[in-house]
């Protein structure tokens, strides 16, 4: 059997977490030999498919992953390794790479990241990231110690998009990020003039 090898500048992730409220989700992947944490902002239900396989629960019927995963082994066709390539105006490009159980007959195939992971959890294949990608957008840095692994698990599912934004701008978690601030800072100062106007009536 042969094995596909990854690029050089390919780096290896796994899923560190996923955090998820009911409109959005994150969805955490960290190099395995290395401190970095991409964030990818994914949709519920991927979440969902992504959760739900990694927990182990079985599904009474067969979600869309579940069927997509079904039809590639009918076709006697495997899953050896999905590569999220790159990104562009917030956008990120992944691939599956689907071959024949040996390893031959190599295929691409265009996927958004949240579907190639979805994939990846049900084939049990490796997950890899271009470097160009960590070049391009804001990552987060793993802890050190066990008691910090914990506690960063625990507060990035209990943190809302906005607040990862406001971390990877430099602030704190539950503080407004620079635009909300703005925001905020501009919607009191309209309700006070509209106070201060109604009490001159």
């Amino acid at each position: 059997m042969t094995t596909e090898k990854a690029p050089e500048n390919d780096v290896e992730v796994r899923i560190y977490s996923i955090a998820t409220s009911m409109t959005e989700s994150i969805i955490f992947l960290d190099e395995t030999e290395g401190t970095r944490i991409l964030p990818i902002w994914i949709g519920p239900s991927e979440a969902q498919a992504i959760a739900i396989r990694l927990s182990g629960y079985p599904s009474p019927r067969p979600m869309t992953h579940d069927l997509l995963f079904s039809v590639i082994k009918t076709l006697g066709l495997t899953v050896s390794r999905v590569t999220i390539s790159d990104i562009t105006e917030n956008t990120y490009y992944s691939s599956l790479h689907v071959t024949e159980p040996g390893g031959g007959n190599l295929r691409l195939i265009d996927a958004r990241p949240s579907d190639a992971v979805a994939l990846a959890v049900r084939f049990g294949c490796p997950i890899f990231i271009n470097e160009r990608v960590f070049g391009k957008t804001q990552v987060l840095s793993k802890p050190i110690t066990e008691d910090e692994v914990v506690k960063f698990k625990h507060d990035l599912k209990n943190l809302k998009p906005n607040d990862i934004i406001g971390q990877l701008l430099g602030g704190m978690p539950g503080q407004p990020g620079p635009d909300e601030a703005e925001e905020e800072e501009n919607g009191e100062d309209e309700e006070n003039d509209e106070e201060e106007g109604g009490r001159g009536q």
